[in-house]
């Protein structure tokens, strides 16, 4: 038995756009056309589940569940005090930047204080060979369009770091750390110190409620001596 299989130019690199052909296959040759065919997608999906756990495990160190929560009771209330002064002042404590980042776990966006402490580590870096090889971790972790914890910059910040990151430098992420540093300072740290956890932290309690009291229909004065009791 032939089987006619045809095949299309553009799956034939070498053959002329517009040319079409065919082949005739024998049974065995099918079969092997098959398998071999299952064979490569098996190999794909095996690849791509690899790259898929490479990358799951490679993450780990930057994985809000993979680390121990905050030992906030460590932290004197004059020291958590002292974090009021400034942002600076806050992420210059290692208590500060934990119970910092503590707070911004809560509010589902911890990625942006690791991105800033991957940039801090990744600038003390000496080793050439290192320094590309924490490059290429960092844009996969926080800058590719399908990166686990992608930072919030724009396109054109993106498009220099993808460039930068083939020959990197000490300072080839820092116009999206000074981006990512303005975005805390100006709208999360403000709301870090009127949160439970540093209120809590400072042992002071909230801003108190305000209650409407409620108002009175009528007023009894007291009777004037001399005067006689309502009947």
């Amino acid at each position: 038995m032939k089987v006619f299989v045809f095949l299309f130019p553009q799956f034939n690199f070498s053959a002329p756009k517009e040319e079409a052909y065919f082949k005739m296959l024998s049974d065995d040759e099918l079969l092997a056309c098959r398998m071999k065919d299952t064979h490569l997608r098996n190999k794909d999906k095996k690849g791509r589940l690899s790259l898929l756990l490479a990358k799951s495990g490679s993450h780990e160190n930057v994985s809000p569940e993979k680390k121990p929560p905050a030992k906030t009771n460590n932290v004197a209330p004059d020291v958590a005090l002292r974090w009021r002064d400034s942002f600076e002042e806050l992420l210059s404590h290692s208590g500060g930047v934990e119970v910092f980042t503590q707070f911004l776990r809560s509010q589902f966006s911890e990625e942006n204080i690791e991105f800033w402490l991957a940039c801090e580590d990744f600038k003390t870096t000496e080793s050439a060979t290192k320094l590309q090889s924490k490059a290429k971790q960092i844009h996969a972790i926080f800058i590719d369009k399908e990166a686990p914890k992608e930072i919030n910059i724009d396109h054109s910040t993106k498009a220099t770091i993808e460039k930068n990151i083939l020959k990197p430098t000490r300072s080839c992420f820092d116009a999206a750390q000074s981006k990512i540093y303005s975005l805390m300072k100006r709208d999360c740290y403000p709301r870090f110190l009127s949160s439970d956890i540093y209120l809590t932290l400072t042992k002071r309690a909230g801003p108190p409620t305000m209650t409407r009291r409620r108002s009175r229909s009528f007023v009894f004065n007291e009777r004037p001596e001399g005067t006689a009791a309502w009947s």
